[in-house]
């Protein structure tokens, strides 16, 4: 394991929270989708001094160097792409997310008056959306996201040197693979979510699909810096 075990650990333990807080305390999946949508906010924030601190080696005209230091006019406008390009996509991302329940409510009424795919048992409308947001909830878990994100940060990316075998372009891509691949995850349980028609087992399928894809990207971010490590 090329990762910290400290920052493995605390993953896992934030990413299941929501899963005790469906069980225990009510929480619904669409203030998770919020929650979920945050936390992709709280990577971009934290790439932006990755890509300050990233040293690893560039290619440029057959020639092969580091951009030492936490300045510099490339490196700025690196940090200006990213900031830009990747708020584009967090923007829009929360505007879908924010829209949902307009668009699951027109759905809702289009099936109630067509007649069309009843829910699982209730012979309802399929119940993607729950009504209502909890503020409480997306709070907690984005603190617990935040520690996790920064554990991860200090224990593995500046502990462990990894800044020394990423280079600034390659660290302003890398969050986009991540967030994409969460998403899609995030969006799939969403959808089997409402087959289930349980918000106990909406919220499962959810939570534990998340974590397991974010786990597993994870490890494998940290097991390609631990390669590139290696080989030089």
């Amino acid at each position: 394991m090329t990762s910290s075990v400290t920052a493995v650990v605390l993953l896992i333990a934030v990413n299941l929270v929501p899963l005790a807080g469906v069980i225990w305390w009510g929480w619904n999946v669409y203030s998770l989708l919020v929650l979920y949508w945050i936390e992709n906010g709280i990577i971009g924030i934290l790439n932006v001094p990755k890509i300050l601190r990233a040293e690893g080696e560039v290619v440029s005209g057959g020639a092969t160097f580091r951009m030492s230091g936490r300045s510099g006019l490339a490196r700025g406008a690196m940090v200006a792409f990213f900031v830009l390009h990747y708020g584009i996509f967090w923007a829009v991302h929360g505007i879908f997310v924010f829209l949902l329940p307009l668009f699951i409510g027109l759905g809702s009424m289009a099936t109630a008056i067509g007649g069309g795919l009843p829910g699982p048992a209730s012979g309802e409308p399929f119940p993607l959306v729950e009504p209502g947001l909890r503020w409480d909830v997306i709070g907690l878990g984005a603190a617990g996201l935040t520690i996790s994100h920064l554990a991860s940060f200090f224990l593995n990316y500046l502990g462990r040197r990894e800044y020394r075998h990423v280079s600034p372009a390659a660290q302003t891509m890398a969050p986009y693979g991540r967030v994409v691949v969460l998403h899609l995850t995030i969006l799939v349980g969403a959808l089997l979510s409402s087959v289930l028609g349980s918000p106990v087992g909406a919220v499962a399928v959810l939570v534990v699909g998340k974590t397991i894809v974010d786990l597993a990207l994870h490890l494998a971010e940290h097991r390609r810096i631990g390669a590139a490590r290696q080989s030089t």
